[in-house]
């Protein structure tokens, strides 16, 4: 007798190969077919009748993620109720590249799906925030860190706190934030301040960077999560600040660049793998002991009515305009060569010496932080109810 599990004779319908032409006729129809189920499930209202001929026809629904979709949806019972429910699922589709090379299939559609429900299930509990394409950049972090249970604590604590002005209906709050960029460089660096306002490059290249604490552009995960240390243990304007020092680090670059938006946009939004981070992070921490956010604030909020009117997966969307009379500075030159400088702060608090400061940086000094860390965690409260972070 034959056994119940043995394959029947090869034929069209259960696409075994014969002379090479059933099985490439099944794996296309299979292909057609989930492309249709695709396009009902997307579709504005769902489009159910034809879910239903989808099940009903040959197959059925094909796998098991598919059926977690659909069958919700034939008994009336949306499978989530979140209305960021298709974006998020598109995004984490689309986020192969954030888990470990090599992760078998099945362990990261796991993730995946855990992803999918951290988020959901934040933005479920705190109605007042909005879902914002970067944020799964920040979620799957934690999830590759601490696991699904406390990844969904720590991020709903952070989306009401440091990712708070991210997750509002409109970008304005965000516009805000970024507009603090120009003015920190502007204070270590006038030319490249200048450079940057005269080729009208805006602050768009740097938008991905601060929404997804550069999960979204730094390819190596370990340098992913040495910033978020330092993010989460600082006051939460610090990814700007780690912004500016990209920036007045790469001077050489940005000088030599075409004074051109598209051109200075393309070299900017382009990050180096090979950053000298913990350089970096001093250098961070240093600026904002220098120039608190406090005594940006002023500046930061008269670029608003510059600041860019739109933002669409992180694409070139700038309609900044540089102020009509650009702000001309005559540096002095220095008759003799000035000795090297002790430390990066001196650097900082001295004007005459803000291209070393740079300078100092290309030459990959790394300064500790010392004093000034205990400055950053004692401000990090201290600052935050004044610029309404921490509702």
């Amino acid at each position: 007798m034959e056994k119940s599990g043995s394959p029947g004779p090869s034929s069209p319908v259960n696409g075994r190969q014969c002379n090479g032409m059933w099985v490439n006729d099944y794996d296309s129809k299979r292909k057609r077919k989930i492309a249709d189920i695709t396009q009902a499930l997307s579709s504005s209202p769902v489009d159910v009748a034809a879910l239903r001929r989808m099940a009903i026809s040959e197959g059925g629904l094909l796998t098991d993620e598919i059926r977690c979709q659909v069958w919700p949806r034939l008994l009336n019972v949306p499978s989530h109720n979140n209305k960021d429910y298709n974006q998020v699922l598109l995004d984490v589709q689309r986020s192969l590249r954030r888990f470990p090379p090599g992760m078998p299939d099945e362990q990261r559609e796991g993730l995946q799906e855990e992803l999918i429900d951290i988020i959901l299930r934040v933005l479920k509990r705190n109605p007042q925030l909005h879902y914002y394409q970067g944020y799964h950049d920040i979620v799957v972090t934690f999830l590759l860190v601490v696991g699904e249970q406390r990844a969904t604590a720590l991020v709903e604590k952070l989306s009401t706190h440091h990712l708070r002005d991210f997750m509002d209906p409109t970008m304005d709050n965000t516009k805000h934030i970024l507009n603090y960029l120009m003015p920190i460089i502007d204070r270590v660096n006038p030319e490249v301040h200048d450079f940057m306002q005269q080729s009208e490059v805006g602050t768009v290249f740097a938008l991905s960077w601060l929404i997804t604490w550069f999960g979204h552009v730094l390819s190596d995960f370990r340098h992913v999560v040495r910033l978020y240390d330092f993010f989460l243990a600082c006051h939460p304007l610090m990814p700007i600040y780690f912004a500016a020092v990209i920036v007045l680090y790469r001077e050489e670059e940005v000088l030599e660049c075409e004074c051109d938006m598209a051109m200075v946009h393309h070299l900017l939004s382009q990050i180096p793998q090979d950053l000298p981070y913990e350089t970096l992070i001093s250098q961070a921490g240093d600026l904002f002991v220098q120039f608190p956010p406090s005594e940006l604030a002023k500046e930061a909020a008269s670029h608003d009515s510059m600041a860019t009117t739109t933002f669409k997966d992180f694409e070139l969307a700038s309609t900044q305009r540089p102020d009509s009379v650009l702000r001309r500075r005559r540096r002095q030159k220095a008759a003799t060569v000035e000795s090297p400088a002790p430390s990066a702060v001196a650097a900082v608090a001295q004007p005459s010496a803000a291209r070393r400061f740079v300078r100092l940086a290309v030459m990959g000094l790394t300064v500790a932080l010392g004093a000034a860390a205990l400055t950053l965690v004692n401000t990090a409260l201290e600052w935050a109810p004044k610029l309404d972070l921490f509702p």
